[in-house]
């Protein structure tokens, strides 16, 4: 993965608007929370292949970045992105590490549905 280019990601998902395509959206500090005491509880939200459609996307901040997607009837968003990359299926892969390397946001769209 590479730091986002913030015309790259915008390039692609003005490829995927109006498309049905696969999402996989993941929050977590899940085991790293319990691996510190400092934080009184782990919290992640996680989602694979779900379909969705949306009307726009866009790619917002200097970094970390937030990426949203407007579909008709509401949003989609993720923030604290940081790297990206298109894999070799053609999925927009986004991530967002902490100052450690560590994954606390990931967000990935494919037109076919993700491996289970």
């Amino acid at each position: 993965m590479e730091r986002i280019d913030v015309t790259g990601v915008q390039a692609e998902l003005d490829r995927l608007v109006q498309r049905d395509v696969y999402l996989h959206l993941e929050t977590t500090n899940g085991a790293y929370a319990a691996l510190r005491g400092d934080q009184p509880m782990a919290v992640c939200a996680y989602i694979r292949n779900g379909r969705v459609r949306f009307v726009r996307g866009s790619v917002t901040g200097a970094g970390p970045h937030r990426v949203g997607l407007k579909m008709e009837d509401g949003w989609i968003y993720a923030e604290g992105l940081t790297d990206w990359e298109i894999d070799k299926e053609g999925r927009l892969l986004l991530a967002g590490h902490d100052s450690e390397g560590r994954l606390a946001v990931a967000l990935q769209l494919s037109e076919k549905p993700f491996p289970m």
